[in-house]
């Protein structure tokens, strides 16, 4: 063999062996796609209905925490960390845990700007404000269920004999789909303790994409607008004493302004798609807004004096609280069987 057809052979093959390494390994785009947000998630991505007469609209997370301040048994928590942020949220977990309350600087019976959130844009988009976070929850098998958290820094309760009962500073609503192999299988909605399960095919759709509707105040995730009697947990009647109400007023996408993350059952941690969103607030086990008043309080009232009627209520518990790796597409709770409609009801 010739040199020169030597050298050709040597240079072809170090050609070819450059070519296998450079196509074996993953490129960045290649990276960062493998770690996307699974585009079925966003494709089947709920959009919400606000009420037109609610003043209370989708709200920063983070301006939450900034407004508020931990309190355990209406007292200031020591040695919180200050300022207190997304990013720190989840230290409380040691200064009292679930008993923490991230507590209203402002007298909430002004109702300070802060709570009433931000009116989405033509688009559906609420500018500069982070109104909701995505969670999903591989289970593997192709089995995935994909959680829209919807945060409100109020929630305005329903008026009962001319008094509004259950008002409370911090407002987690969702919507959960649950997917096979990509394609969206059945739909949840939160509604106060509980809340309604149907199939995708069910619901009422723009284009692909569910449709919710939050009741006014309330925020309570229904399917079919109207009204929405829920006196009795769990049963969802047309009337009745304690009302919902809904109707297309604001368009709301709520993944327009959101956090993207995956959930990891076995250890309960967070990573977020974009690795630099916050997620140790995720973490935290307390209330996301003000203990419940005491009678002593002259901004609480009873009707009658009956516990069941206060004003103000107790801020509710974040995302992780909300059942994140669960057996059904429904809500666990005690021994309720987990029924999900093939029809719309109210």
């Amino acid at each position: 063999m010739s040199p020169l057809l030597s050298r050709i052979l040597a240079v072809s093959s170090f050609v070819l062996g450059l070519s296998l390494i450079t196509r074996a390994m993953p490129t960045g785009l290649e990276e960062r796609e493998a770690a996307a947000v699974p585009p079925y998630v966003l494709s089947y991505a709920p959009k919400v209905w606000i009420q037109s007469q609610d003043p209370y609209f989708p709200s920063d997370i983070g301006a939450q925490v900034a407004h508020t301040k931990p309190q355990v048994d209406l007292k200031d928590v020591n040695g919180a960390p200050n300022p207190l942020t997304l990013d720190n949220l989840a230290t409380l977990n040691n200064l009292g845990g679930a008993n923490v309350y991230l507590t209203s600087v402002d007298d909430i019976t002004k109702n300070p700007p802060w709570l009433n959130g931000v009116k989405p844009d033509a688009n559906g988009k609420t500018n500069g404000a982070t109104t909701s976070a995505v969670i999903v929850n591989d289970h593997g098998s192709g089995n995935v269920d994909a959680f829209y958290m919807y945060f409100y820094a109020y929630n305005q309760g329903n008026t009962v004999f001319g008094q509004e009962i259950g008002d409370h500073v911090g407002d987690w609503e969702h919507n959960m789909i649950r997917f096979k192999n990509g394609v969206p299988q059945a739909i949840w909605y939160s509604q106060h303790s509980y809340g309604e399960a149907f199939t995708y095919s069910a619901v009422e759709k723009q284009g692909q994409r569910p449709v919710a509707y939050s009741a006014k105040g309330t925020h309570a995730t229904y399917a079919t607008t109207g009204t929405h009697d829920h006196t009795i947990p769990g049963l969802n009647l047309p009337n009745g004493p304690i009302e919902d109400h809904c109707d297309q007023g604001t368009l709301w996408d709520p993944i327009a302004s959101a956090y993207f993350y995956s959930y990891d059952a076995a250890s309960n941690t967070f990573k977020a798609y974009d690795g630099t969103s916050p997620t140790n607030y995720l973490q935290f086990l307390g209330r996301w807004g003000d203990q419940q008043y005491p009678d002593s309080d002259k901004r609480q009232k009873k009707i009658f004096g009956i516990k069941e009627t206060a004003k103000y209520v107790s801020g509710p518990t974040g995302p992780r609280d909300k059942s994140l790796n669960r057996p059904d597409v429904c809500l666990p709770k005690d021994k309720t069987a987990c029924f999900v409609s093939p029809f719309l009801r109210p």
